[in-house]
């Protein structure tokens, strides 16, 4: 079988493949070939061939040879043939008889909820196409040629400086270049720190009483058990903290439940991480969307060889964008290097390089304001419309981050998600949050609540999505 790519761009748009085989000699086959090519689609009606010349030449075969071809399947309708315009394929509404077309099928769109009230995630309308693509454009015009080679597993340079200086400005982070490692996302650290082999860190692993699964199920998969802390107004109780080697926290904005670790308790986690040679897994979870509290500092900036810092931009711009970082005690840089290893699981480098002038230029700090705003104006609407239409319902954790907490009654939460998904309003149920063991682990009772994001819907659907919330919620005389 002799196989043959036509790979003229300018000459037809794109490569063409044709197999030329058959017992019929090289004519034969090639009215064979192109006659397949039209039939499975490959050659679209109105589609340009080549010339006899350029085709002949790519094929290795005689220009008589394509000549005869053309004509043959001009006469047979397959091909049309006009002064001025070249060979084309035939347009008809229909195949040929005794051909079946093969019907091009496209797959189904994916058909979500009429109002996504899930947590966790941006308006992604509200991504900044303009400054991003400009941001992109300087850093390709100025990259090196050595940008498009073999990179640092620890990520460019540039990124890696732009991001020491913004962290330490904005979160009060304490570190260096050297010690700053990209990622991924929150996920990746976690599979760097805990599934390589060897692992960086081993278990167990304290984690608060609530948080997100897949992060847990993370965790199991490496074989890490976890230990949950009971949470309570000043965030997690981290003096129940014994023998476990490390604790994974979210001080800026607990999540799900809302509300910063306290001052005194942020002392004491470092405090224990000395005294037992452990180390603190900082997870800054909606660190830099604070609405009606000043700004709280990493807890990293109290002792960095005590604290992993990880961040992301998965919330601030999007998690389209899969980009994060570590910031590392310098005892476990290396380590985290080799669970990276030689060109694997590495962030786009061009990427990196439109993170490093997103942030040098301002663009990350003007957008954060802008998304600030507008975040806080979606949480204002949502809190008034609660205390307009179900005054009865309680709504916490609010004075930061992308969500709010409703709390409800014991026995109503499983009711009020159905309720809610039946009115078309997607949200989460506080219980899918809580550890698996906490029943057991932690003495403080589970109350019950809906985890209810505003950020993720456009601009102009939000009002809707709030008025379906509102229809969906129990009425005082059922919670009473």
């Amino acid at each position: 079988m002799a196989e043959s790519w036509v790979n003229s761009a300018e000459r037809i748009g794109s490569d063409l493949h044709l197999e030329l085989s058959g017992p019929g000699g090289r004519r034969a086959a090639l009215i064979d070939a192109l006659r397949e090519a039209v039939r499975d689609g490959r050659l679209a009606p109105g589609t340009r061939l080549p010339p006899y010349r350029s085709l002949a030449a790519d094929l290795g075969v005689a220009r008589n040879t394509v000549a005869d071809a053309y004509a043959e399947l001009v006469a047979e309708g397959w091909l049309t043939a006009r002064q001025g315009s070249g060979t084309r394929v035939a347009e008809r509404a229909e195949p040929l008889r005794g051909h079946a077309r093969v019907p091009v099928r496209t797959p189904p769109r994916a058909r979500g909820p009429r109002h996504d009230l899930r947590q966790g995630a941006p308006d992604a309308s509200a991504f900044p196409r303009a400054a991003w693509l400009a941001s992109y454009r300087r850093a390709l015009q100025q990259a090196p040629n050595e940008v498009f080679g073999p990179g640092d597993p620890a990520g460019r340079i540039e990124l890696r400086e732009a991001l020491a200086e913004y962290l330490a400005r904005a979160r009060g982070v304490r570190t260096e270049p050297g010690r700053i490692v990209v990622c991924s996302g929150f996920a990746h650290a976690l599979r760097l720190l805990f599934a390589a082999h060897p692992p960086v860190l081993r278990g167990p692993l304290a984690v608060e009483e609530y948080g997100l699964p897949f992060h847990r199920e993370l965790l199991a998969a490496a074989g890490v058990r976890t230990v949950p802390l009971p949470l309570d107004e000043h965030g997690a109780d981290v003096g129940r903290l014994g023998r476990e080697r490390a604790v994974l926290l979210t001080p800026a904005h607990q999540f799900p439940t809302g509300g910063p670790l306290h001052a005194e308790r942020r002392a004491a986690v470092v405090d224990w991480a000395r005294a037992r040679g452990g180390v603190v897994l900082e997870d800054d979870y909606d660190g830099e969307f604070r609405y009606d509290r000043k700004p709280v500092g990493a807890v990293q900036g109290l002792d960095p060889e005590r604290v992993i810092f990880v961040g992301s931009v998965s919330k601030s711009l999007s998690p389209a964008v899969r980009l994060g970082w570590m910031v590392l005690p310098e005892r476990y840089v290396d380590g985290v290097l080799a669970a990276k290893g030689e060109r694997e699981a590495w962030a786009s480098i061009l990427d990196q390089l439109s993170l490093a002038d997103f942030l040098s230029s301002g663009s990350y700090d003007r957008h954060v304001r802008r998304m600030r705003q507008r975040y806080r104006s979606r949480r204002d609407r949502l809190v008034a419309a609660l205390a307009e239409h179900a005054p009865h319902i309680e709504v916490t954790g609010v004075a930061a981050g992308l969500h709010a907490v409703l709390r409800l009654p014991p026995g109503t939460e499983r009711s009020a998600v159905k309720a809610a998904t039946w009115a078309g309003v997607a949200l989460d149920g506080l219980a899918d949050f809580r550890h698996p063991r906490a029943a057991q682990e932690v003495t403080a009772p589970p109350y019950d609540g809906l985890v209810v994001g505003y950020a993720t819907p456009s601009e102009h659907a939000y009002g809707a999505a709030l008025d379906a919330l509102c229809g969906a919620l129990p009425p005082a005389t059922e919670l009473g």
